[in-house]
């Protein structure tokens, strides 16, 4: 038996996929490509979920190392620091992989096999998902994305850590809402020049092993479904050999929703024969009937699971083979090391968009008052697709532990957006004459007996997903009361909300949740996957406050939010900013309402997309009312995305993105200086959404830098830094349209402090001087990006080698060509024309270049 084989840990069979394969009916066959991928004794295969993501960090399997969302991540414009966090990735996989025998079975969220990243171009900034990705060029994105896919599958080719799976190709960017059946109509020109390149150096030079197709269609074909890019495309221009897998139950939306196919066979044989190995879902249950119908052949299901199981056998957990990486030990996960990348991405993310008569860094010993729901919000923190922060630090906690808690007022001042609840803030509870609550922790079922551990919970907002909060109890069952003191700031209609994120397995039971308030019963029961609201009209006073919750199942955590009225919030929020010498504003947005298909309709926001980009209006309110203070505010903006907001409101502005698990520490040591900011915008903050077209058009005329003619409110690359650069001796040395050209530059630390420049080279090509109604006018484009590190007065030579396909143009059929004749290159420390940097002129000389697809 070749499950004996595995054990005994012989050598490998080189054939033992093939003899595998020839063990199973079209049945089994079909069960091994599905996600969820059932035991097969006779064919020697332990149970494995293919299912597993780590976007940002290994997500939704216990505590990990949380790094910044993807678009933070992305704003440090730093390749080798990308590399670094997709290996802790990888490498907190396997440290949780090797906590079982090689061949135990593997449900999801525990195998070797990464969903990730997310390299769809960020086209405009209503999406919800766009945090997921490296942002709105395709330059940057596929640079990043190569570095994290090597990152994730490690140095040996014969061996990957795990294997990487970049998504979604192809055209994929919103509106949420339709996903499952939307068309998208992308031009050859858009389509080459925009939405496949990262895709094609994911494969060519990140030598992605896995790939995902997406939701939608492209002309009428589903993506999943369409053999010109899955197979002519991918395998044949690209050259991948690995397997690909479709994003998750689109095969079935295949007939359900594009109905292209009138049934789940029809669909499953065309996803199967257009170039898809692997269902997320379960429709390739229906390929029997497919077979039995002549729709496909046994002969190619048995090329798609020779893909799926051969990559099983690479990572060495198949038929005897093995792999170094099996012994890596399972406490390499949340290491001193890994929270030190996590640190370093959280400071390198941070962008400072405007800082007016130098306000940052701020004086030791200010007096702060830390004003907004997003300042101590776990979400804000850990994102979308993320795993358990162990001792996230929120900006509040950050800030406290910088500045010292004496001198900090702390503040929620307002919701996010009307009719969105937030976190119960800290200052609404009070316990043993200390804010927040006495929380109990038992390691039973249910709140009964002697409690296992006691402490004081600022707030009830916890990540519970395969996690134990205290070490005394067992993540798989244990029980909490949280009792003390609702204080309400003011007379008013309250909402709570008690939220328990969603359930991704074995959904079936659900934590009970029991809430007592002044000793009335207002919830007793599950929750399942919808909030509970419960209303509570108070005249201002004290009420007694008691919460429980059994946590049995597979719910992801417990949070207490509230709606409460809008003036005693704003009344706190001023009176600290009064008592303050600096206001530092925590505002923007949050996961609850941006996000992958979210039940949300609030103003402004719908199904997890934004219809408007300006800073909500509760926030808006609340902004005015601390400027009107006539005390500096530093606003610094939490989101996935570009938030439109008012300059003139702040002093210093900073996008801080959601950060991850140390995002305070990083926002703390910024505002005092003792972290340089040297993050770089990786999508354009436009002044309104007046500036964009319409959400459901996929033309690239008057999206991102490369082809908006307007004034954005600050620009892709933009970012200051506490010091000053200065550029010199740029050349460009180009000659036939064929070969690479050679730029040298110098650049020199010319302030007063250490720091980092983000050295960017754009290209103005001859074929950007043209241009028709059709077509979108190319402004410039992305060709070179460096991180240099450079001491007070210190300078450094770079060198750029561009090679033909950076500088190429794309015309309105698609093709790809290097154009003679005259070119301008600007190098600096953003666009041209925002902030220090040099033009150069060169000329490529020749015919034109055609580069193949």
């Amino acid at each position: 038996m070749i499950l004996s084989i595995l054990l005994a840990g012989a050598e490998p069979d080189p054939d033992a996929v093939a003899k595998a394969i020839a063990t199973m009916t079209v049945a089994e066959k079909a069960a091994q490509l599905q996600s969820t991928a059932p035991a097969d004794a006779e064919a020697g295969l332990p149970a494995y979920d293919w299912w597993n993501e780590g976007l940002h960090g290994l997500a939704r399997n216990g505590y990990a190392t949380v790094f910044p969302q993807a678009i933070g991540l992305a704003a440090t414009w730093d390749t080798a620091l990308m590399q670094r966090v997709g290996d802790v990735v990888a490498t907190e996989a396997r440290g949780k992989f090797n906590a079982r025998p090689i061949g135990a079975d593997r449900r999801i969220y525990e195998g070797l096999t990464i969903w990730s990243p997310n390299i769809n171009i960020f086209r405009d900034p209503r999406w919800g998902r766009g945090q997921e990705t490296y942002g709105e060029d395709p330059y940057l994105t596929g640079h990043l994305g190569v570095a994290f896919i090597q990152g994730l599958q490690g140095p040996d080719p014969a061996h990957p850590k795990v294997i990487a799976t970049p998504k979604h190709l192809a055209v994929h960017s919103g509106p949420e809402a339709g996903r499952d059946g939307f068309d998208v109509d992308p031009s050859p020109q858009d389509l080459e020049s925009t939405y496949l390149p990262a895709f094609r150096l994911a494969v060519t030079e990140g030598k992605a092993r896995s790939v995902m197709c997406a939701y939608n269609s492209i002309h009428g074909v589903p993506v999943c479904a369409l053999p010109s890019l899955m197979i002519d495309r991918l395998r044949g221009d690209w050259g991948f050999t690995g397997l690909t897998v479709s994003d998750c139950d689109a095969v079935a939306n295949i007939h359900l929703f594009h109905h292209y196919r009138l049934d789940g066979a029809a669909a499953a044989a065309a996803a199967l024969k257009g170039g898809n190995d692997l269902n997320c879902g379960s429709a390739y249950a229906a390929l029997p009937q497919a077979v039995q119908r002549g729709l496909v052949t046994e002969a190619e299901i048995d090329t798609a699971l020779a893909r799926a199981l051969s990559a099983r056998v690479a990572l060495g957990t198949l038929f005897g083979a093995d792999s170094p990486w099996n012994r890596i030990a399972p406490d390499a996960v949340g290491t001193p090391a890994n929270r030190a990348v996590a640190l370093e991405a959280a400071r390198k993310a941070i962008v400072l968009l405007k800082n007016d008569g130098g306000r940052l860094p701020l004086a030791r010993g200010s007096r702060i008052a830390v004003i907004g729901a997003d300042a101590d919000d776990l979400n804000v923190l850990e994102a979308n697709y993320h795993g358990t922060a162990k001792d996230p630090v929120t900006p509040l906690e950050g800030i406290r532990r910088q500045f010292g808690a004496a001198n900090v007022r702390y503040a929620q001042g307002s919701i996010l957006a009307d009719g969105a609840p937030v976190v119960v803030p800290e200052t609404a509870f009070v316990a043993d004459g200390k804010p927040g609550l006495k929380a109990e922790y038992f390691a039973t079922a249910t709140v009964t007996g002697a409690p296992a551990a006691v402490r004081q919970d600022r707030r009830i907002d916890f990540n519970y997903t395969r996690a134990a909060p205290v070490p005394e109890v067992d993540a798989k069952g244990f029980a909490v009361r949280w009792t003390g003191e609702l204080v309400p700031p003011g007379p008013g209609r309250y909402t709570l909300a008690i939220d328990i994120p969603a359930c991704w397995k074995d959904c079936t039971a659900h934590d009970a949740v029991r809430l007592w308030i002044d000793g009335k019963p207002l919830h007793q029961g599950p929750l399942g996957k919808a909030r509970v609201e419960v209303p509570l009209a108070s005249d201002g006073r004290r009420h007694s406050f008691r919460l429980e919750l059994d946590h049995h199942g597979e719910d992801e955590g417990l949070r207490l939010l509230w709606l409460p009225p809008a003036e005693p919030l704003l009344e706190q929020a001023v009176a600290a900013a009064r008592a303050s010498d600096v206001v530092v504003a925590v505002l923007g947005l949050s996961p609850d309402l941006e996000g992958e298909a979210l039940q949300v309709t609030v103003p402004g926001f719908v199904g997890g997309d934004r219809t408007d980009i300006a800073l909500p209006l509760a926030q808006q309110r609340l902004l005015q009312a601390l400027r009107d203070t006539g005390k500096p505010v530093v606003l610094v903006v939490t989101s996935g995305s570009a938030v439109a907001v008012d300059p003139a409101m702040a002093d210093a502005v900073l996008a801080a993105w959601y950060p991850g698990e140390a995002g305070g520490t990083a926002l703390a040591e910024t505002l005092a200086g003792a972290n340089n900011p040297s993050g770089r915008l990786p999508v354009t903050f436009y002044k309104s959404v007046s500036d964009l077209p319409a959400f459901v058009d996929y033309g690239m005329k008057e999206r991102t830098y490369r082809f908006f003619t307007g004034t954005p409110l600050w620009g892709f690359g933009h970012g200051l830094s506490y010091t000053s650069f200065a550029y010199g001796g740029l050349t460009a040395k180009g000659a036939a349209t064929g070969a690479p050209v050679e730029v040298r530059v110098t650049v020199r630390n010319s302030g007063a402090r250490a720091g980092e420049e983000v050295v960017q080279a754009y290209l103005v090509p001859p074929a950007a001087k043209g241009g028709s109604l059709t077509s979108p006018v190319l402004q410039r484009q992305l060709v070179g990006f460096q991180r240099v590190t450079l001491a007070p007065g210190k300078a450094q030579k770079l060198m750029f080698a561009l090679d033909p396909r950076s500088i190429s143009v794309v015309a309105r059929d698609g093709t790809r060509r290097v154009l003679p004749g005259a070119y301008r290159l600007w190098v600096g420390g953003g666009q041209p024309g925002d902030g220090p940097g040099q033009w150069v002129d060169f000329t490529l000389g020749g015919e034109a270049h055609e580069l193949p697809k």
